[in-house]
């Protein structure tokens, strides 16, 4: 039987410290289990169980993913385009939250299949109040797709 208080609900990945700790306060009212990595790289190690996550149980995947497209090491979009390549991770919803209005990497985005794309208000209130709306929306209102394979 899987303990669900152990498992990630989501993970935020944001190189940024105070949007990261912004984030976090957003959604602390909603959710306990959220794992925040720093890096693009970092995000694939803990999604596919390699690295420092070599043994994780890899069938537990968060309810969602809170994505930047700025990352060291390994991009926003090319983490977004390899959660979509792989059938343990395809269906886990993905939020792009970053602060790139730029055309091309909403269209990127959206190709590669973000389920939303919202560029960070520049506001502290509305940074988040923002965050909380995106997590009651998916962990609470939105019903998932179960991958029981």
């Amino acid at each position: 039987m899987i303990d669900k208080s152990n498992i990630i609900e989501i993970l935020l990945v944001e190189d940024r410290e105070e949007d990261g700790e912004l984030t976090l306060m957003g959604l602390q009212s909603l959710v306990n289990n959220i794992k925040w990595v720093k890096d693009g790289e970092e995000a694939l190690h803990f999604l596919f169980g390699k690295g420092k996550y070599e043994g994780r149980a890899i069938e537990e995947q968060p309810r969602l993913i809170l994505l930047d497209i700025n990352l060291p090491k390994v991009n926003g979009l090319e983490v977004l385009r390899e959660i979509r390549q792989n059938p343990i991770t395809r269906t886990i919803p993905v939020t792009v939250l970053t602060t790139s209005k730029e055309e091309r990497d909403i269209y990127e985005a959206y190709n590669l299949g973000v389920n939303s794309y919202i560029s960070k208000p520049v506001s502290f209130e509305q940074f988040s109040k923002t965050v909380k709306e995106v997590g009651m929306y998916w962990l609470v209102v939105n019903t998932p797709f179960i991958n029981h394979n």
